[in-house]
């Protein structure tokens, strides 16, 4: 490896699931600003187009619907045919419903577990398989959470913490069994991060202090604060990185 290059990404492609979201989005610009071809996937197919318009370059926007096992495969299918092969998956798709253990309904249980989990196996089937034929080794990142080895006092946090945790497994597996392939699979796991799905929480200084004075680097990060650490494991400098899960916390993992 020419390590002065181990962070170029040109003739890369990347496809980024949640693209458009604010840790989707983040990764997706630090991607394409290293030299890779990107595809934004979500849900919404305006605001994929919209986000990639907005990148600039040939980058891609595509509707997927990770919670459709079928859908996925339709939309990875078309992301390969269009980039020429995915080197690169990052998964940023994920969900949140607080719910009380007394109160856990089935149907919240089961749509946290199908965009948290459920959908995370799927797109990551989906794009080994052509990683594996084209044969030249990749990359899969899949977005986890501190969350992922620890629970929250006084949170209905019981399908989140779960599924998370249960992504632990998933990237371990998942890199043993595509090792042979060279493609490395690793996770992301950040604290609370300043994106759409927590601003308004925000607003109340109240809780903006609990979650401030609960990270010992005293703030609470930015999605840019993230993507570094995806773009490392997305990157040739990574080669040597496997079923391993970074904790980007500014130190909550590593108190008591």
């Amino acid at each position: 490896m020419d390590l002065g290059k181990a962070f170029e990404l040109g003739e890369k492609t990347a496809l980024i699931a949640g693209g458009y979201g604010g840790l989707g989005g983040a990764i997706a610009r630090g991607l394409a600003a290293q030299g890779a071809r990107v595809c934004v996937a979500g849900r919404d197919g305006g605001k994929a187009e919209a986000f990639a318009k907005g990148l600039g370059g040939d980058a891609l926007g595509l509707v997927i619907d990770a919670t459709d096992v079928a859908d996925i495969g339709r939309g990875v299918d078309a992301a390969a045919g269009e980039l020429g092969g995915i080197d690169i998956l990052v998964n940023c798709v994920g969900v949140n419903i607080e719910q009380m253990l007394l109160d856990v309904t089935e149907d919240a249980f089961d749509r946290v577990y199908n965009a948290n989990l459920k959908s995370s196996m799927f797109l990551a089937q989906a794009v080994a398989r052509h990683q594996i034929a084209a044969q030249r080794g990749g990359k899969q990142v899949h977005m986890l959470s501190v969350s992922s080895h620890r629970g929250f006092f006084g949170k209905g946090y019981t399908a989140y913490c779960s599924t998370k945790g249960a992504l632990i497994m998933l990237v371990r597996q998942h890199a043993l069994e595509l090792a042979p392939h060279d493609i490395q699979v690793n996770g992301v796991a950040p604290t609370y991060v300043v994106t759409d799905m927590i601003k308004k929480k925000l607003e109340d200084p109240v809780l903006r202090e609990e979650l401030t004075s609960s990270i010992p680097m005293g703030r609470i990060p930015e999605p840019d604060d993230i993507a570094g650490t995806a773009m490392f494991l997305a990157s040739p400098a990574a080669g040597f990185v496997t079923g391993q899960v970074v904790y980007v916390d500014g130190g909550v993992s590593a108190r008591r």
